[in-house]
C-alpha cells in the first residue's frame, strides 16, 4: 500500500485540473518575468536584464513544471521513487534556477520609487532577519525531511490531495529560501560570510546524506511503499541531493563579490599613517 491520494480527473478545457492549474502557475511566473525583463530592458538600453539571469529564471520555471506536470506527476502519486524525484525538482533544483534569477532586483527596477522603498525596508524587517536566517532556512528545507518521513506525516499528506498539494507548495518556498540564503543575487537583510553559509551548507549535505541511508536501511522510517521503492526513492535522495547542492555551491562562489570595505588593501587604507618624524 502505498497510501498515495488518487488521481482526480476533473476536466477543464481538455485537461485535468490537476494539470491544468499547475501548468497554468508556471506559465503565469515564467510570462510574468518575461515581461518585467522587457520592461527593465526599453527603461534602460545600456545596461538592460541580464540574459543569463533570465536563462536561469526560464530554466527554474522548466524544472518546476518538469516535476509537477504528467509523466512524473502521476509517477509520484503511486510510486515513491516518482515522489522522491518531485521533490528534488519542486524543492531543490528548480529553486535554484529562480533564485539565480534574481526575481527580487527584477521587480524592484520596475516597480515605482515610492513603492520600491517599501519593497526593499519589507526585506530589511525584522521578520525578514529572522526568515533569512540561515540556520532557519536549513530547519525549513532540510530538518522538516525528518519529520517528513519518520514520522507518519508523509503517509498522511500523501492520502490528502489537499495536504498532498500544501507539501508541494512547502518544498518550493523552502527549497527558494535555502538558495537565496546561501547564494541568492537579490538584496539580503543579513546574509552570512562565505565561509558560514559553506558550512550550513555541508551540515545540508551531511543531513541529506544521513536520513538518505537510514531511509535506505529502513531504520525508524514511516513510509508505507513497498522496500524497493523506498530503497530507490533513498538512492534518489542521496545522489541527486549532491548534485543539487554541489551546484549551489557552485553558485556560491560563482556569485560571490566582496563587500565593500573588506580585504588586505581595504584595511591597509583604513590603518592610520604613520606620523612624520620630528627632526
Amino acid at each position: 500500500m502505498t497510501g498515495h491520494p488518487a488521481h482526480h480527473h476533473q476536466e477543464t478545457g481538455g485537461l485535468p485540473l490537476d494539470v491544468l492549474l499547475p501548468f497554468l502557475f508556471v506559465v503565469l511566473l515564467a510570462s510574468g518575468y518575461v515581461v518585467l525583463a522587457g520592461r527593465a530592458r526599453r527603461r534602460n538600453t545600456q545596461a538592460g536584464w541580464s540574459r543569463w539571469r533570465a536563462g536561469w529564471f526560464m530554466a527554474g520555471c522548466a524544472l518546476l513544471a518538469a516535476g509537477l506536470l504528467p509523466p512524473i506527476a502521476p509517477w509520484a502519486h503511486g510510486d515513491f521513487r516518482g515522489h522522491m524525484l518531485q521533490h528534488l525538482l519542486i524543492g531543490m533544483y528548480a529553486p535554484l534556477g529562480l533564485v539565480l534569477g534574481a526575481p527580487v532586483t527584477l521587480l524592484l527596477r520596475n516597480l515605482p520609487a515610492d513603492t520600491g522603498r517599501s519593497l526593499t525596508g519589507l526585506v530589511r524587517s525584522r521578520p525578514m532577519h529572522v526568515l533569512a536566517n540561515s540556520v532557519t532556512a536549513l530547519v525549513l528545507s532540510v530538518g522538516t525531511l525528518g519529520l517528513l518521513y519518520f514520522t507518519p506525516l508523509y503517509n498522511t499528506m500523501s492520502a490528502n490531495t489537499g495536504l498532498h498539494w500544501l507539501l508541494h507548495v512547502h518544498f518550493l518556498l523552502a527549497g527558494c529560501l535555502f538558495a537565496y540564503v546561501i547564494a541568492g543575487p537579490d538584496p539580503a537583510p543579513a546574509r552570512p560570510e562565505v565561509p558560514a553559509r559553506l558550512v550550513v551548507l555541508g551540515v545540508a549535505i551531511a543531513a541529506h546524506a544521513v536520513i538518505s541511508q537510514l531511509m535506505y536501511g529502513g531504520f525508524g522510517i514511516n513510509i508505507h511503499a513497498p522496500v524497493e521503492q523506498v530503497r530507490g526513492g533513498a538512492q534518489i535522495m542521496y545522489y541527486g541531493g549532491d548534485i543539487a547542492e554541489l551546484l549551489l555551491a557552485v553558485a556560491l562562489v560563482t556569485t560571490w563579490r566582496p563587500q565593500p570595505g573588506s580585504g588586505r588593501a581595504s584595511r591597509l587604507q583604513r590603518r592610520p599613517k604613520a606620523r612624520p618624524a620630528v627632526p
